[in-house]
């Protein structure tokens, strides 16, 4: 069953990403990964939220397997942050490289605790 749930999140979060990021990234006319770094952040504030309702016994393990590991593992994506890093500073774009680096670090970590922080308002 835990196998199914964790399946089941990554079959809707797989495609969330992908196509949050082409239709973030169609409008923007910037050499910066915009689309990953809005899957990234938003990835971040869902399991921040989701972490803070389970320490405060309002989120199942079932939903953690749904949501945490199924949904936000295949919604974000580590891979392809450091690969566009990687790739904007082999173009020459160093630093749109290292910005990317700094926001999403900071991006992310605020996310998550902005998540877990409306959990404790909502659910302590």
């Amino acid at each position: 069953m835990n196998w199914l749930l964790v399946v089941l999140g990554a079959v809707v979060g797989a495609p969330l990403r992908y196509l949050t990021d082409r239709a973030v990234q169609s409008r923007q006319d910037s050499v910066f990964p915009w689309g990953t770094f809005t899957v990234n952040v938003t990835g971040c504030l869902t399991l921040g939220l989701l972490t803070g309702a389970a320490a405060a016994g309002a989120a199942s393990s079932h939903l953690q397997l749904l949501l945490g590991t199924g949904l936000c593992g295949a919604l974000t994506t580590y891979s392809t942050f450091s690969y566009e890093t990687l790739r904007l500073a082999e173009a020459g774009a160093v630093r749109h490289a290292a910005a990317n680096v700094v926001a999403s670090v900071a991006a992310c970590l605020g996310a998550a605790f902005a998540g877990a922080a409306l959990a404790d308002a909502l659910w302590a």
